[in-house]
């Protein structure tokens, strides 16, 4: 959805813009073709992107600030810049995994490529921090199951929770593929080529499985959640921001923090996903008299990719994006 992309964040020539997913730098790269004497904010928590982003600084005569950090820690790496809060003009966020990343089967993202089952998005930046292997291989059964169910949307998180403690008591779940098959074994057949993606191709019944692992060992969904309070933060009034998602769990987020709920306790989302906040919602009149951010959409109903697209790219497929302007 780039030409989306650029229609809503209407960039003027020396505006800033915070680029907050940098990843492949494909948003960046074409904000930097289209409008003149732009400057752009390149935050990304893996390095590889990075290195990509100082590359394009140099090919750019440093129009491009690269920033090395997660969202979490973007207000940190603004103020070292000494950029002020509410002076940005556009903001755009692009959620989930890279496809960059996707790509790279040693990072172990990707269930259709073998690789160490790794996934985590900072690469070796965090030593410490514990890899999808180490996961898989440590927690206990209920854990499993609830990660499955939290951040999966899995059905059958407990049948494959149960595959996996069993597998792992042979050999440790160490590879991608590996796991894949643990999953798949945890089916029978009817169920297996049952599932479909939304292009209605058969679709691997570890799908979700990876999904939940992935955001789990990233934490994304509290990310998620500090990267728009930093945004929101970092934007003028009368600024525009954009933001994409690629499942349900993300767009509840994103779509409930625009319309101003409380989300200071995310597991409400995780779980309910029906559930409406409590009390009856507050107009943007009062939102402004109480002293709230408003966000006015620009468009009423969330965007998602047209068919051709789709047919471009179809791991955008589940794409949804919402564009807002803060007042």
């Amino acid at each position: 959805m780039l030409k989306e992309v650029l229609h809503f964040l209407d960039v003027q020539p020396g505006q800033v813009v915070l680029d907050m997913t940098f990843g492949g730098g494909g948003h960046t790269k074409a904000i930097l073709n289209l409008v003149p004497e732009v400057s752009i904010l390149a935050l990304d928590r893996d390095p590889s992107a990075i290195a990509l982003a100082q590359q394009l600084a140099k090919e750019h005569s440093d129009r491009v600030k690269p920033l090395l950090g997660r969202f979490s820690e973007l207000e940190v790496l603004l103020s070292n810049m000494n950029i002020e809060a509410a002076s940005i003009d556009a903001v755009l966020l692009d959620a989930g995994c890279s496809s960059m990343q996707m790509d790279q089967s040693e990072r172990g993202f990707s269930l259709s490529k073998d690789g160490p089952l790794d996934m985590r998005m900072d690469g070796e930046r965090y030593p410490d921090m514990p890899c999808a292997a180490d996961v898989v291989n440590t927690l206990d059964q209920q854990a499993l199951a609830s990660i499955l169910t939290a951040y999966g949307e899995e059905r059958h998180a407990r049948k494959i929770a149960s595959a996996i403690v069993e597998a792992r008591r042979v050999n440790p779940i160490t590879r991608t593929q590996q796991l894949a098959s643990v999953v798949a074994g945890s089916f029978p057949p009817a169920v297996i080529y049952a599932r479909k993606d939304r292009l209605h191709r058969p679709a691997h019944v570890a799908t979700k499985t990876f999904q939940a692992l992935r955001i789990f060992v990233n934490d994304e969904l509290n990310e998620l959640h500090a990267g728009l309070r930093a945004a929101q933060s970092a934007l003028r009034p009368g600024g525009r921001f954009c933001v994409i998602t690629f499942h349900s769990l993300e767009d509840r987020l994103v779509k409930r923090f625009l319309q101003g709920d409380d989300l200071s306790n995310l597991d409400q989302y995780h779980f309910s996903p029906r559930k409406q906040s409590a009390g009856k919602k507050k107009t943007a009149d009062e939102k402004r008299n109480e002293g709230d951010v408003c966000w006015i959409p620009l468009r009423r109903k969330v965007t998602i990719p047209e068919k051709d697209d789709v047919k471009e790219n179809p791991r955008g497929r589940s794409a949804k994006l919402r564009a807002v302007v803060k007042q």
